[in-house]
């Protein structure tokens, strides 16, 4: 089968490699359909992130697949079945999947996942594949709902749940909540969060200096707000850091409300970040980082997509032929989404 395989940053290729076959009973292979970047994507492939992603491995993470097998175990998903993949491989039924925590599955080593080298996550193939094997499949595989797009909704692997647990989570019935949105890093989780939020009825307020992505956040009915985040931005209730930057990140923890919520998407790779802990102790906050736990989320999603309320579509930033797909990765490219015919 075709693999799309990183080489070394700045090289993307595609493979001849064996086609994957069940493991197991509860096994199912996958046809990936429609594959999208996360946005730690782009970094890698540029080579501008710290971690060290020897190549070569399987790329690609974010994708809706059709079921063209399944292991005699499987009860719940069918072949032929379009499905949404997340990125963490979970088994559903260790003490920690349980809880929700399914990007802590004790069933697999640490940080299982697709699309990344064995070093970070494992050897469990990329979306950029002609056949993925997916372990676990009655919980790791949902269904994509009828009349939903898959260029629309194909970051339902891992970005658009990570958009949606830093708001919708801590707003209520009141349509006061104020939101603030540092973005800058985590472009489309950034942009997903912005749409959550407005889609329950928040107020927001959105800081960037990009003008494409200022005017998708307006686009929402977000306040954009151009330029650096300033130390403190106002009062909110709650906050997202999607800087990865220790300025935003002191922004929305200083611009939080007594009791307020932050949640930071980025990934610090200096652990000595500075946090303004006095004046988060001053004020009672709460503050939330680390790997959003997607299979545990993507239901809720569903939710608020099957309500008319939210349409992730206008982030998709290009669609693109899969034959195509490792130039266009090499072109900077906010939320590119590639099909196959």
């Amino acid at each position: 089968m075709q693999q799309l395989t990183f080489i070394k940053p700045g090289t993307l290729e595609w493979h001849e490699v064996p086609a994957p076959r069940l493991g197991g009973p509860g096994d199912a292979l996958v046809r990936p359909v429609a594959v999208t970047t996360c946005d730690l994507d782009g970094p890698t492939i540029r080579g501008e992130t710290p971690l060290s992603l020897a190549g070569p491995f399987a790329f690609g993470h974010e994708f809706i697949a059709d079921v063209i097998d399944v292991g005699e175990g499987v009860r719940q998903i069918r072949r032929g079945e379009r499905v949404i993949v997340p990125f963490q491989i979970s088994c559903g039924e260790c003490d920690l999947c349980r809880r929700g925590l399914t990007g802590s599955c004790r069933a697999v080593p640490k940080r299982s996942m697709f699309g990344f080298p064995p070093a970070v996550g494992g050897t469990w193939g990329g979306a950029f594949s002609d056949v993925v094997r997916v372990p676990f499949a009655d919980h790791m595989l949902v269904a994509l709902p009828d009349g939903a797009s898959p260029t629309a909704v194909a970051s339902l692997s891992d970005n658009i749940p990570d958009g949606w647990r830093t708001v919708a989570p801590y707003l209520g019935e009141s349509r006061d909540t104020s939101v603030l949105i540092v973005a800058g890093s985590g472009h489309s989780i950034a942009l997903y969060a912005t749409a959550v939020a407005r889609a329950l009825g928040a107020q927001v307020d959105f800081i960037d200096t990009d003008p494409a992505r200022l005017a998708l956040a307006s686009s929402f009915g977000a306040t954009a707000v151009e330029g650096a985040p300033p130390q403190r931005a106002g009062t909110y209730d709650i906050t997202v850091d999607a800087s990865a930057r220790p300025e935003g990140l002191e922004c929305a923890l200083r611009s939080l409300a007594p009791g307020g919520v932050c949640t930071s998407i980025g990934i610090y790779y200096n652990d000595m970040t500075p946090l303004p802990l006095l004046d988060m102790y001053g004020r009672g906050v709460h503050f939330f980082t680390g790997r959003v736990n997607a299979r545990a989320i993507i239901p809720a999603v569903l939710e608020l997509l099957g309500a008319g309320k939210f349409d992730p579509a206008p982030i998709t930033s290009d669609v693109v032929p899969w034959n195509d797909a490792a130039d266009a990765l090499a072109e900077p490219s906010m939320k590119p989404v590639f099909v196959r015919d």
